[in-house]
């Protein structure tokens, strides 16, 4: 069932999506050649302290997960698509990470992820970075009332598949609100016209994720949760929380 949010429960879901803000930029900032994806881990659990609110992160164990998530953030990173749990593993130049991250203050939950270059960045990774937030961007532009799901399926998947890459079939976006995950789902791909009409005080998580290669081919790694591009090749994740309004899609985990 969707639940519709009110004004008021948008402007306190714009609160938490600040700090889901503040959190993703501290930890890019963080991010350095040498820095292990356990202190980019930490740094985000010193934001989430300082606003008092709290992950819907850690502890999560979804139907497929063999352990609850041990962290705040997922860091995924190269051929790492999504749910990448944080180890001790220090980043070398020009790695491509995608930190994704969430928080509940005042019982609302947001849900946001960047991906970026640490170091000297290859072109085929800033590429792929970049038509990802342009999928984000299509999939926002697409969130208006009195258009269906399908619409923003269709065009977060005519930027990605127009440029060459794939896509994980099977994991998008979702509704958000008490929750971090509601309905509706919200795929990556879709026919325009379709599915559950978009109405205002609706929340979206819209979540392109792309694989490098071009095929849609992923695995589940050994930990059960980080899922790997089949090729090898690399994967470029981006996120936003959004609401739709009356007025048009609003974002709410923009700084």
């Amino acid at each position: 069932m969707v639940q519709l949010k009110t004004d008021t429960s948008i402007e306190a879901m714009r609160e938490t999506g600040r700090v889901v803000a503040q959190l993703l930029t501290r930890a890019k900032e963080a991010a350095a050649v040498g820095v292990s994806l356990l202190e980019l881990d930490e740094t985000a659990r010193d934001v989430l302290r300082e606003a008092g609110a709290t992950s819907p992160f850690l502890n999560y164990r979804p139907h497929f997960a063999p352990t609850p998530f041990p962290a705040v953030i997922c860091a995924s990173v190269n051929d790492a698509i999504v749910h990448g749990i944080p180890t001790g593993y220090r980043l070398r130049d020009g790695d491509l990470l995608s930190i994704d991250a969430g928080a509940v203050l005042d019982g609302w939950a947001g849900d946001s992820a960047i991906s970026f270059t640490v170091g000297r960045a290859r072109p085929a990774d800033t590429r792929l970075i970049d038509t990802a937030f342009a999928a984000l961007e299509a999939g926002i532009g697409a969130a208006v009332v009195g258009n269906r799901i399908g619409d923003i399926a269709h065009a977060i998947g005519t930027v990605c598949r127009t440029a060459g890459y794939g896509i994980p079939e099977g994991f998008g976006g979702h509704g958000i609100g008490r929750s971090m995950h509601e309905d509706p789902g919200v795929p990556n791909e879709g026919r325009p016209g379709r599915g559950m009409p978009l109405r205002h005080g609706m929340v979206l998580a819209i979540e392109p994720m792309l694989i490098g290669g071009g095929q849609d081919v992923f695995h589940p790694d050994r930990d059960g949760w980080t899922l790997r591009t089949g090729d090898g090749s690399r994967a470029a994740h981006a996120e936003h929380t959004v609401a739709i309004t009356d007025d048009g899609p609003r974002i709410l985990t923009a700084l």
